[in-house]
């Protein structure tokens, strides 16, 4: 993978150089349109337990796209217990695989920092009447 990456959070920053000019060989409305398709994507994946969606949930902790369009996710669950620990990495990647001009893409779970419900968006909490 390349190593220039541009980082989207889930609160779709994008990490930029000192100058403050993107990372990214990739045009910027390219990598805007790329960043808009994977969250999109990321949104039809849902926790079977719980019925939002893993984005909404604050599960993705962040996305890289290199300039060769290569997709790296960072994901946790809700608990390292969850019973969908080793389908869930596997339907992000196949969901992220879904948005064209996507190259590779891989799925990393981690646990660090734990999940807890303020990752949560406030559309999760009003599906969850967590308000």
């Amino acid at each position: 993978m390349s190593e220039d990456m541009n980082t989207v959070g889930t609160d779709e920053t994008q990490e930029s150089s000192a100058a403050g000019k993107p990372m990214s060989a990739i045009p910027q409305e390219e990598l805007d349109q790329l960043t808009d398709d994977i969250i999109a994507a990321l949104k039809t994946v849902y926790d079977p337990e719980i019925p939002v969606d893993i984005y909404e949930l604050g599960l993705i902790y962040k996305v890289d796209i290199s300039d060769d369009r290569d997709v790296v996710v960072d994901m946790t669950l809700t608990a390292p217990g969850c019973p969908v620990a080793g389908t869930m990495p596997v339907m992000v990647e196949d969901a992220v695989r879904t948005v064209e001009g996507i190259g590779d893409v891989r799925v990393n779970m981690t646990f660090d920092p734990p999940w807890d419900p303020s990752r949560m968006s406030d559309e999760a909490r009003v599906a969850l009447n967590m308000y």
